[in-house]
């Protein structure tokens, strides 16, 4: 129940929780927060507001009033479009970190998951509301544009956020709280008990952060496991504090105004040269880890936390099989924005382009697997034409990692289309590259290919025929992993095959993209993003299975008084 004399959360958002599960099940488009950066959807001063907090953060002292610990983790966090960032983060250690997260559970267990589900949708129309800080401390650690930073930061993250809060909230009521039970029996009046059910959750939780997507792919597992009864550690990557920063801050602010101990959301900030997150991991405190990142730091995760149930997010080989088209200009435009968009740094972006040496069939007749590679490259030259509109789509390079990786992948096959600098007008220290495009075979460049190269980097792989090509998504997928495969195809056979080609790999399968929408990009209530079928993901965002493990439901029990039941 809500503490005395404070707000009830749950009732201010009851409707909209209702309704976010009502999405989950009708799959539909749904989004409560509004996804364009507009004045007159967010206040006429928002943009300059926003603009102004971001800029206050800069060169000073992150403040979280009441968080445990002491000392200071040093400013570190450089924006990829040439700037230090300055900011100085509160240092905890796990040690204060854990006793504090442990300290403030009682109660919030005891709140029960509709005011959990309160609070959390209170955290989250709070963060809505300052999507614009939000979209700039986004864009200044992750080097995405500016508008892919306040959508996919603020709006889409949100929406995230909120699916799990559903998800979480649905499966913790569908036990009953209460319950009579009655037995009859052959001689007598029946055995009756009165039982209670009571969802506990797991125990401490630990997120652990990536540089690319801080909000998008962290908001899932903090917002499931605060929801299933848990407190929340939020361990950010060492160059994108910020952003978690803020939502922290705001967690912690609403946490205190309903009552509860905002030690429930603490902040684990690190400098580049500290490595806290293993020594989390392996605390038998820690019973929750939410990771996303390297393969091998996750699938060390997933081996050794034995303690925690890990929810993972790592790296794979999206895929795209090409058969035909009748769109040929349509597919093109829509792989190169897909190709390009935040300079391929995505867990989705389309790296093997599987397609026939000998050609497929389009409406402006067949092309080889040469002859779309070059295709591809005219694509991607069109649409970057223009620098000052290119970097609104290509943003800058987050790492000196993706440079090298981009530098590496210039040495395998032909290159097609070589990558290029490209001169931010607003930024002219920002790294910005556009993608590489590469010519490889199946047989002979199978060592290249089945290897993620995270970043703009792309492969046109010459296959023996289509069902070759399928061969292929099964065998790399399955080893290697996957977030996103798609197919072109005007043929209904081969598309029903690469839909079981996908099933057999666990991988979600785009068909015929040539719109507007694109593989890399997915819509929180109606698509799944990860799948714990391929070695890329252990869960899904969001489905049941991605917040049953964070709780249990424990029941008490005892007989109904003589007297009462003799009344019934």
């Amino acid at each position: 129940m809500n503490p005395p004399d404070r707000p009830d959360f749950f009732a201010r958002h009851r409707a909209l929780l209702e309704q976010a599960v009502a999405a989950t099940t009708a799959r539909g488009h749904w989004s409560p927060y509004p996804e364009a950066p507009s004045r007159s959807v967010y206040g006429e001063d928002a943009p300059e507001k926003g603009e102004a907090a971001f800029a206050a953060r800069r060169d000073n002292r992150f403040e979280l009033p009441g968080h445990p610990g002491s000392g200071v983790v040093a400013a570190g966090e450089i924006s990829p479009y040439g700037f230090p960032l300055g900011i100085a983060y509160p240092r905890i250690t796990p040690d204060e970190a854990l006793a504090a997260a442990q300290a403030a559970t009682g109660a919030w267990r005891e709140a029960g998951p509709d005011v959990r589900a309160g609070v959390a949708a209170e955290i989250l129309a709070r963060l809505n509301a300052a999507s614009f800080e939000i979209a700039h401390a986004v864009q200044h650690t992750t080097g995405q544009a500016f508008v892919m930073a306040f959508q996919a930061g603020g709006p889409h993250a949100q929406d995230r956020g909120l699916e799990a809060v559903a998800h979480a909230w649905t499966e913790q009521k569908r036990q009953p709280g209460t319950v009579r039970w009655s037995k009859p029996q052959r001689k007598g009046g029946p055995l009756e008990m009165e039982k209670k059910y009571t969802p506990v959750g797991r125990g401490t939780a630990l997120v652990i952060a990536c540089r690319t997507f801080p909000t998008w792919n962290g908001y899932p597992g903090l917002f499931a496991s605060l929801v299933a009864g848990n407190p929340v550690i939020v361990k950010p990557h060492a160059g994108a504090v910020l952003p978690l920063a803020l939502t922290v801050r705001t967690a912690r602010e609403v946490l205190a105004e309903a009552g509860y101990d905002p030690n429930l959301v603490l902040l684990a900030a690190e400098g580049p040269e500290d490595r806290t997150a293993a020594d989390y991991a392996l605390r038998p405190e820690v019973r929750i880890i939410d990771f996303t990142g390297s393969t091998a730091f996750g699938g060390w995760l997933e081996t050794h936390a034995r303690q925690a149930v890990v929810y993972t997010e790592k790296a794979g080989l999206n895929t795209v099989v090409l058969d035909s088209t009748d769109d040929y200009r349509g597919l093109l435009g829509n792989l190169a924005f897909s190709l390009a968009l935040y300079s391929g740094q995505m867990c989705t972006t389309p790296q093997n382009l599987l397609i026939p040496r000998e050609g497929i069939a389009t409406d402006l007749g067949t092309r080889s697997a040469d002859e779309f590679a070059a295709d591809l490259g005219t694509a991607l030259d069109r649409l970057l034409a223009d620098p000052a509109r290119a970097v609104g789509t290509l943003g800058a390079l987050a790492a000196e990692a993706v440079r090298q990786r981009l530098e590496e992948a210039a040495g395998p096959g032909v290159t097609v289309r070589a990558s290029a600098p490209v001169l931010h007008p607003d930024h002219p220290a920002a790294v910005v590259r556009t993608p590489l495009v590469a010519r490889l075979e199946a047989e002979t460049d199978r060592e290249t290919y089945s290897r993620e190269w995270f970043g703009p980097v792309s492969f046109v792989i010459g296959t023996r025929s289509t069902a070759h090509s399928l061969q292929i998504l099964r065998e790399t997928v399955g080893e290697h992993g996957a977030l996103t495969a798609a197919v072109h195809s005007t043929s209904e056979e081969v598309l029903a095959a690469a839909e079981r080609a996908a099933l057999d790999a666990g991988v979600h399968l785009s068909q015929n993209l040539t719109g507007q929408v694109y593989v890399n990009q997915s819509a929180a209530f109606s698509d799944f993003h990860g799948s714990s079928a391929n070695p890329a993901a252990s869960a899904t965002l969001s489905d049941p299975a991605f917040v049953t493990g964070r709780f249990t439901v424990l029941q008490s029990r005892r007989p109904v008084p003589a007297e009462e039941s003799a009344d019934v």
